[in-house]
């Protein structure tokens, strides 16, 4: 993996190339209407993705934490609050979130934030040879060794991700549901 300067010009690359840490820069077209802005980097970029991590802000006790987790599924409440010596974590209001990292939703990284916060990194990481972040702005991941991303972050690792559900199917004996702009619908039987 080359070493790339901060040319991209985030608080994310300074941090790495500062450090002297084997980055690669993964630009691309971000779409502001894509549903998952994490699974649309690891579709647009072709990587699996159980290897693209998301970056999630969580209030644990009044404070904010970091939580790392693949894009392939979604952040563990519970087990991260766990991780942190706690028993109930909730995601943090967005706009805490922006201010306390520096960064958009969407583009928020574990490196580099303005206010550093307590930080756990999904262990399914450690099973790759670099994984893939936020590189601080939507449209730009880096690709770095979980080892690194551990140090510069210090942050623990635990398993705090969990699989997306799939919705559960409604009764059969169902015919009603109510869709978004909330007319009831009736279902043809």
């Amino acid at each position: 993996m080359a070493k790339k300067q901060a040319s991209q010009g985030t608080p994310a690359t300074a941090v790495l190339a500062a450090a002297g840490v084997p980055f690669t820069l993964h630009p691309y077209a971000h779409d502001p209407s894509a549903a998952s802005y994490g699974l649309e980097a690891a579709e647009v970029l072709g990587i699996d993705p159980e290897r693209v991590f998301k970056t999630f802000m969580v209030d644990i006790d009044g404070k904010l934490a970091v939580g790392i987790v693949p894009v392939s599924g979604t952040l563990d409440l519970k087990a991260i609050a766990a991780a942190l010596g706690s028993k109930k974590a909730t995601m943090a209001d967005p706009k805490m979130a922006e201010r306390r990292t520096g960064y958009v939703l969407g583009g928020i990284s574990p490196l580099g934030q303005r206010q550093p916060s307590p930080t756990v990194l999904d262990e399914s990481a450690l099973a790759f040879g670099t994984v893939l972040v936020s590189g601080g702005r939507r449209g730009l991941d880096i690709e770095l060794d979980p080892a690194d991303l551990i140090r510069l972050t210090g942050a623990r690792t635990a398993s705090i991700g969990s699989p997306y559900q799939t919705p559960a199917v409604a009764p059969a004996c169902s015919r009603r549901h109510r869709p978004a702009a909330g007319r009831e619908v009736r279902s043809e039987p």
